[in-house]
């Protein structure tokens, strides 16, 4: 089975990412949709139980964020999988400005969020990581190098 982690701070194409690449085979996980920590942890718990695939689309910027993921997906028996979107603030804080209604987020959020942004590596868990950037309106993406 895998779990898959995306970090990236908001407006970074993961959502649509998740639609293009996983929606047929993985069952997406985030907290726009559940609005609670609670509501998460046991939806995750089932899934690890019923062995289903899963990706965890929030914006998980730090260590600590992603650790309580890695650690349930090593205890399932999981191959753990980290996808770094590009996060350039400017850049995700105009896409932003092209969402409407509630999928349009304070620019102080966005901002909040990469202030706190740590680049994922191989130390904390995962199996394999990736690095995903928005090309022409395409999604490209390499095999992580642990820089950028």
């Amino acid at each position: 089975m895998e779990g898959i982690i995306f970090i990236g701070i908001q407006a970074t194409g993961k959502s649509t990412f998740y639609k293009q690449k996983f929606f047929h085979t993985h069952l997406r996980l985030n907290l726009d949709m559940l609005n609670t920590r609670n509501k998460e942890s046991q939806l995750l718990n089932t899934c690890l139980a019923l062995h289903q695939r899963v990706v965890i689309d929030n914006t998980n910027p730090t260590v600590e964020d992603r650790r309580r993921y890695i650690h349930l997906f090593q205890k399932a028996k999981y191959k753990t999988v980290g996808y770094y979107f590009q996060s350039e603030l400017e850049k995700s804080r105009y896409r932003n400005q092209q969402r409407e209604g509630k999928a349009r987020i304070p620019d102080i959020g966005i901002i909040a969020t990469h202030k706190k942004l740590i680049l994922p590596t191989y130390l904390e868990g995962f199996d394999e990581l990736y690095y995903v950037q928005i090309v022409d309106q395409d999604f490209v993406i390499t095999e992580w190098k642990d820089e950028i």
